[in-house]
């Protein structure tokens, strides 16, 4: 509201009583305008740190947070931070490497004699003359592609003595008038289970390999009898991964199955894998895959609650913890995020070399002087970002991304620097990484599961699969006795 000076002394002369009325509804006035501006301030800061927070999320980077790198799309990608010492070897085959030269075979399949028709001087023919001299070249090339048949016929024959009929059986397998062999679907299963080929593409291959491909329903019919066989071998190593003096790697990722989200779990070792599809990403689902429960063992993780509520031994993943520092140091610019990112490799690379000459722990003058630098690093990181002052207000107040990830480190001290004290506890969770990394890329070539009962199948068989190859197992080989109702069990050895 704007007065002129006529009505301000037009007020004025009116008396006091009209003065006092102008003033009051000045006030009154004033006082709605600093309500709106308190509610406006306050509704500023709310979206600024909005908009800080998408800003901060849309700078991630696969360096900085738990992406995957194919989350970085296709803009530039930041200069790589690698947390690996720089090497002083030249790149290529090292002294001592073992090459991988094709060599020629004593017995070859077949030979081809190339002789001279004739005599290049006079003509004349050269079939009959024996060589003096023979030089060999071999050719290693797939034989041609094409489905044996085998036809099985069970005879029925009569007694000459007694006259009884007596009638042939046929092999163990042969059950239907016409079908496919152990080797073919071993094939498919391998496709589709070990590469990741989707039900189409597998068809499409043995199509255009063999002139012959069993429909989508036959390969799912037979990929789900293989997963029944290996129920006992997925208790099998459930049960070894529970009892397993090594660390115990687990982690979860997202997958949509019947076009839902889902989560897959797995809980690994260098040696064991196993996999399990929950609707669930927590306790319940962990319950489900029954390791954690009945374990007493060191289980490596990346500080997910659920894992944390088990009362077992916890290690952290490091390779995460290094991540956050590198976010939360482009982020604040503060020193403390370094120095703890250097600290955490020097202990990585003191383990290392311990290690390497045979010992089983640090030396205690040398695990004093890292220990103290730890502290002298979070003392840092408290005065950079203090604990917020007490509001009076009921519940958590809300704290930085800095103050958090302090209170973390200082709250699970332990688990962070287990493997300092325990050699045989990793610095990472990749082993898990890895294992969950052909689920991801599984996801990205089908899409996702149409049911839970596929889930569950591919779950199974890529369990068994994976074990295998950890164990250096030929995995082709190994389906092929499965389709032939043999099973090839691994060492249930964590």
């Amino acid at each position: 509201m704007r007065m002129t000076r006529a009505e301000i002394l037009a007020v004025y002369a009116a008396g006091p009583e009209a003065v006092v009325s102008l003033v009051e509804v000045l006030l009154t006035r004033i006082e709605q305008q600093e309500r709106q501006i308190t509610q406006l301030t306050a509704r500023v800061a709310e979206l600024s740190a909005r908009v800080e927070e998408l800003e901060r999320r849309r700078a991630q980077t696969s360096r900085t947070s738990h992406q995957p790198p194919s989350s970085d799309g296709l803009r530039r990608a930041p200069k790589p931070r690698s947390l690996r010492a720089e090497s002083t070897r030249r790149s290529g085959g090292q002294p001592g490497h073992a090459g991988q030269t094709l060599r020629p075979v004593e017995e070859p399949e077949a030979r081809q004699r190339h002789a001279p028709a004739c005599c290049t001087g006079c003509g004349c023919a050269r079939e009959a003359v024996a060589a003096e001299r023979c030089e060999r070249r071999q050719v290693f090339d797939l034989p041609e592609l094409r489905l044996h048949v085998t036809e099985h016929e069970v005879q029925t024959k009569r007694c000459p003595g007694c006259g009884a009929l007596n009638r042939g059986y046929f092999p163990l397998g042969v059950e239907e008038p016409v079908q496919y062999g152990p080797r073919l679907l071993a094939l498919a299963a391998y496709l589709q289970s070990y590469q990741l080929l989707p039900f189409a593409r597998t068809q499409q291959l043995l199509e255009d390999l063999f002139g012959h491909a069993p429909s989508q329903g036959t390969l799912a019919h037979h990929l789900e009898r293989a997963a029944e066989r290996l129920g006992p071998l997925e208790a099998g190593v459930r049960a070894a991964l529970i009892e397993s003096a090594a660390a115990v790697h687990c982690d979860e990722t997202g997958v949509r199955i019947e076009g839902r989200l889902a989560w897959l779990h797995v809980a690994s070792t260098r040696h064991l894998t196993l996999y399990a599809a929950h609707a669930r990403r927590g306790r319940e689902a962990l319950e489900a895959l029954g390791v954690l429960g009945a374990r007493q063992g060191v289980c490596v993780h990346d500080a997910y609650p659920a894992y944390l509520r088990y009362a077992l031994p916890h290690a952290l993943c490091n390779a995460h913890l290094l991540r956050e520092l590198f976010a939360l140091e482009e982020e604040t610019h503060a020193l403390w995020p370094t120095a703890l990112v250097r600290l955490l490799l020097e202990m990585q690379q003191a383990v290392e070399s311990a290690r390497a000459a045979g010992a089983r722990a640090l030396p205690p003058g040398q695990l004093q002087e890292l220990e103290a630098r730890w502290e002298r690093i979070l003392a840092l990181g408290e005065a950079t970002h203090p604990p917020p002052l007490p509001t009076g207000r009921a519940g958590r107040q809300k704290r930085s991304r800095g103050r958090n990830l302090l209170d973390r480190l200082q709250r699970h001290r332990a688990a962070v620097l287990a493997f300092l004290y325990d050699f045989a506890v990793p610095f990472d969770n990749n082993q898990a990484e890895r294992d969950l990394r052909m689920a991801k890329l599984h996801q990205k070539i089908s899409g996702s599961f149409r049911s839970w009962d596929g889930a569950r199948t591919f779950c199974r068989l890529r369990s068994y699969l994976s074990t295998l190859r950890k164990q250096g197992l030929h995995v082709l080989s190994a389906l092929e006795q499965l389709f032939q109702g043999n099973l090839l069990w691994p060492q249930l050895v964590g």
